[in-house]
């Protein structure tokens, strides 16, 4: 007895809405896109921030300006990596420190196509978006430019912390945001 092919119905796709909506998204993939959102963002705003600072509010040329009791602004050249430590003065130790920034950048893309949790795609994403604002300061100036100065006044001495700028501020935050995961983020999880 001959059986007639069944046929499974295929879905109708509404092609307007497929292509303005784009294609489905894995939650990976999502992830990977929020990360990567994230770092674009943070070096966009690091970099409009310098340029402002720099050439429209011309910071280099006011001195320290006060914000606040213990927030001022100073324009500094920062050769060396965090703190000031390791300053490089030739061109040889200015292509080392783009290219092991280049490289931490391209690690922790590795690491954001891996991660499925929101909080480390956020983190990652902000520590990518300071690395890569930052060297692209060394690239352009041979210096990450630096102007937040934090300090703590008491009668009898005054405390400067280093001056940072917004993508210093913004790689501590996602550092802090990974140590949250990596020590909090899965007893948290477990609890009931």
């Amino acid at each position: 007895m001959l059986r007639p092919h069944l046929r499974k119905p295929q879905a109708r796709i509404n092609a307007p809405a497929a292509v303005f909506m784009g294609p489905r998204l894995r939650g990976d993939d999502m992830m990977i896109r929020f990360g990567l959102t994230v770092a674009a963002a943070v070096c966009v705003l690091d970099q409009a921030l310098k340029l402002w600072l720099i050439f429209v509010y011309d910071l280099g040329s006011k001195g320290l300006v006060r914000l606040a009791p213990g927030i001022d602004l100073v324009l500094t050249w920062n050769t060396g990596i965090s703190y000031g430590l390791f300053p490089q003065d030739g061109a040889g130790g200015r292509w080392l420190l783009i290219a092991i920034k280049a490289m931490a950048a391209i690690l922790l893309t590795i690491w954001l196509t891996r991660t499925q949790a929101r909080l480390t795609a956020l983190a990652l994403g902000l520590i990518i978006g300071g690395a890569i604002g930052n060297a692209i300061d060394r690239l352009v100036y041979g210096a990450v430019a630096d102007f937040v100065l934090l300090s703590i006044t008491t009668a009898s001495s005054r405390f400067d912390w280093y001056v940072f700028n917004l993508a210093d501020a913004a790689i501590v935050a996602g550092v802090i945001g990974l140590l949250y995961e990596s020590v909090i983020g899965d007893r948290a999880a477990k609890a009931p």
